[in-house]
């Protein structure tokens, strides 16, 4: 009998492969009975410069975040997507809550509860709002609330940098530091998030060891 490890990836592959293909499908059938298909010159034109952006940050991310969400976490998280806006923050606010280390069985169950729960809630607030778009749109483009909304992510990340950080101030310094001065200096750092997160743990992996060494944590 295939124990839990296997089965999660059995039935992550397959659906993610169904996945993939639902995402595919869906515009070739409309394309097929409209009987439109974009030329193809522009198709890959189009696909190359997205796939040139996305590609290495979505690698990155798998490695990055799979040790965070644990097997099942992270294909339920990369197939309904949203992951650093969303997804990572709700497994890893489940685990701290719940008392848990990541990469542990228990981490790995209470993320994917997290994910899941996260999608369901999603799902039906994507639904309830599609519903009041048109009733609520003078609201949500008044000019007072435009600053909330360009802040929704850093404020999210910040209440929960502040209970990683208050936890292990000493490994948080460096990172902290090294990428303020990265996104204040480096033009165009700040839409390449995803490339700068592993180079963040890799900064922090190299001052807990030194800390270490030194019988400073």
């Amino acid at each position: 009998m295939k124990n839990y490890q296997d089965k999660v990836h059995r039935w992550g592959r397959i659906w993610m492969g169904s996945a993939l293909v639902m995402l595919l499908g869906v515009p070739l059938y409309i394309s097929a009975v409209l009987g439109v298909f974009p030329e193809l010159t522009p198709l890959l034109q189009g696909w190359f410069i997205t796939a040139i952006i996305f590609w290495p940050v979505t690698t990155i991310e798998v490695f990055t975040f799979s040790p965070m969400l644990g097997s099942a976490g992270t294909y339920l998280g990369f197939t309904t997507g949203n992951l650093t806006n969303l997804k990572v923050p709700s497994a890893m606010q489940a685990m701290d809550a719940l008392k848990v280390d990541a990469g542990t069985e228990e981490a790995d169950v209470i993320s994917t509860i997290a994910i899941a729960s996260s999608s369901i809630i999603t799902t039906l607030i994507l639904a309830f709002g599609a519903a009041l778009m048109l009733p609520l749109t003078p609201l949500l483009e008044a000019e007072v609330l435009a600053p909330a909304f360009d802040n929704i992510v850093p404020a999210l990340f910040g209440a929960l940098g502040v209970v990683f950080i208050s936890k292990a101030w000493k490994l948080a310094v460096a990172p902290i530091a090294v990428m303020l001065v990265i996104f204040l200096t480096v033009p165009g750092s700040s839409d390449l998030v995803g490339v700068m997160v592993p180079v963040g743990v890799i900064i922090a992996l190299v001052v807990a060891r030194i800390l270490y060494k030194a019988n400073k944590i």
